[in-house]
């Protein structure tokens, strides 16, 4: 089941097992919504290599969530390259990400 999968990702690398975690389910938005609910993750629903790029770029996103009934074999395998080769800009980004852990830290 979807949630059981979510959850052993994202505390592997909520734990620094890995640096990355990727969940594949129907349309990604149940895994990346379990996978949120462990402290540290940002997981991200992909649906483009545009927005894959954005969540590393911008977000620090650390689990790319692909739902695979609305892509085909060869934009998940791009989604996926551009996903990891894609660094956090940091700067601007950071503040932002910074407010976000604040908000995880009074939950």
């Amino acid at each position: 089941d979807y949630p059981d999968y979510a959850k052993l990702v994202a505390e592997s690398v909520s734990l620094g097992e890995n640096d990355f975690g990727i969940l594949i389910d129907a349309t990604g938005i149940p895994s990346a919504i379990t996978a949120n609910k462990i402290k540290t993750i940002r997981a991200a629903t992909c649906y483009s290599s545009y927005s894959a790029k954005s969540s590393r770029l911008h977000n620090n996103s650390n689990v790319l969530v692909i739902g695979a009934k609305s892509l085909g074999e060869e934009s998940i395998k791009e989604i996926v390259d551009d996903y990891l080769s894609t660094d956090f800009e940091g700067g601007r980004h950071q503040k932002r990400l910074d407010k976000i852990s604040e908000i995880e830290s009074k939950q």
